[in-house]
């Protein structure tokens, strides 16, 4: 037995309502809540099977699919693993189509979907990109049924849908590339990869604050979340794993942009400096870790007299509420007036970091370009910083300092309460800011 129900549901977001309305409340728009029925089952059977996990084989790891491409391997832990449906986002022109094509010339029995470019299109772009695979398969379908229907027949290793917006359900009466429809669609497509036990990576298009075209609603429902980040001036580009099921988040691959696709950067060691700096005020090193690797980066600073009612405070590649904590700090605890001071910062190089240990070089940063005083160039700031002014201690401080030898530099300044001995290299030890700014300035 099974009782009808009739709701009201949001064609742009997919809220449910008991009652029509005009207006959806949820994402704002006029005259999208339509009527639908619904069905819903009295009694509920049980599962066909149950199963201990002791009968389950656990052979994941041996079955990885491996790319070949060492930087991608890293971000999915070590290759894609097979039944997992993976989301590929970025900003449009960022190199996903890329990418994506470059992961299908690297698997042997792949199928790609494109509803963004034709055939001859594509193919010109593996030409560009010295891609050759005689196995992989090329389909113009929009239609998820009929996808799915493909990959039943076809069972490749992996399914590429480039992109997610372009295809549609029909069991969606609204258009393509609306939250429903790749709601429907995402959902069918997670199904077919754990029947069939193969992967399926899609394409994703957002915007610079993420909330547009779909990809956000997307990341409860897929197994990994991966996002191309860099800028289309600067030729480096950042796969970052934000969700992985199988593996760690914390890693990052490296890539820089060629003619020929994406190339991988394996030696990162400094990528993120320049050769020869300049002795400027406002510009300090600092050290990041992103999962096992460490990296060097210039942080920049410019302090200029406020020309508004209220200082302002911008930043490009670190938090900015995290920038405010610090400018309060050194106000109030290193007796540095910036209250009336816009500051601007800079991570050089386009990488985006939260690591709390460039604490240290972004307030260094600010204090030199405040004193207009230059820092040494030999000189690398490793350091968290709390609210009462003190230097604490941070992670992987010993891998931090492993890399900055290896570049070359002579002074590193260290937390006090960190128990580190180096005779290759002069370690400065400071408690707190106002030492930090007695021993450097």
């Amino acid at each position: 037995m099974s009782k009808t129900k009739t709701i009201f549901l949001c064609s742009n977001c997919d809220a449910q309502f008991s009652k029509w309305q005009g207006r959806c409340s949820e994402c704002g728009k006029w005259g999208t809540i339509k009527e639908q029925i619904t069905n819903s089952r009295e009694k509920i059977s049980l599962p066909k099977e149950i199963f201990s996990f002791s009968e389950i084989k656990d052979d994941s790891e041996k079955k990885r699919i491996k790319t070949n491409i060492k930087e991608l391997d890293r971000v999915f832990g070590g290759g894609i693993v097979p039944g997992s449906l993976i989301l590929i986002g970025g900003e449009p022109g960022i190199g996903k189509s890329t990418l994506s094509l470059q992961i299908a010339g690297a698997i042997k029995n792949s199928l790609y979907f494109s509803g963004e470019e034709s055939g001859p299109q594509v193919k010109m772009r593996l030409k560009r990109l010295k891609i050759k695979n005689p196995d992989l398969k090329f389909s113009n379908e929009i239609i998820t049924e009929n996808i799915i229907a493909l990959i039943k027949k076809l069972k490749p290793k992996i399914t590429i849908i480039d992109s997610i917006q372009t295809i549609q359900s029909l069991d969606s009466e609204n258009e393509a590339g609306s939250v429903s429809q790749i709601r429907t669609s995402t959902v069918k497509l997670l199904e077919i990869a754990k029947k069939n036990d193969s992967a399926v990576i899609i394409i994703g298009h957002i915007t610079k604050d993420g909330q547009v075209a779909g990809p956000k609603t997307l990341e409860h429902l897929v197994d990994t979340v991966a996002y191309l980040e860099g800028d289309e001036k600067n030729d480096l580009r950042i796969l970052r794993s934000k969700k992985n099921r199988f593996g760690a988040i914390s890693e990052i691959g490296i890539f820089k942009m060629t003619e020929n696709g994406l190339q991988e950067i394996n030696n990162s060691v400094g990528i993120f400096l320049e050769k020869n700096l300049l002795d400027l005020p406002g510009m300090a090193i600092g050290s990041i870790t992103e999962g096992t690797r460490t990296f060097l980066i210039e942080v920049q600073a410019l302090v200029n007299k406020t020309v508004f009612g209220y200082p302002q405070r911008r930043t490009f590649g670190f938090n900015l509420n995290r920038l405010q904590i610090l400018t309060a700090v050194l106000i109030k605890r290193a007796n540095i007036n910036l209250s009336n001071l816009d500051i601007n910062l800079n991570i050089v190089g386009g990488i985006k970091s939260n690591d709390p240990a460039l604490d240290l070089a972004v307030c260094l940063a600010i204090i030199s370009a405040y004193k207009n005083k230059a820092l040494n160039k030999d000189l690398i700031v490793i350091g968290e910083v709390g609210l009462g002014g003190e230097i604490r201690n941070v992670n992987h401080l010993e891998q931090r300092i492993n890399e900055a030898k290896k570049l070359g530099f002579q002074k590193i300044i260290i937390p006090a309460s960190a128990k580190i001995k180096d005779n290759n290299i002069e370690l400065i030890k400071v408690n707190e800011l106002n030492e930090l700014i007695q021993k450097i300035f």
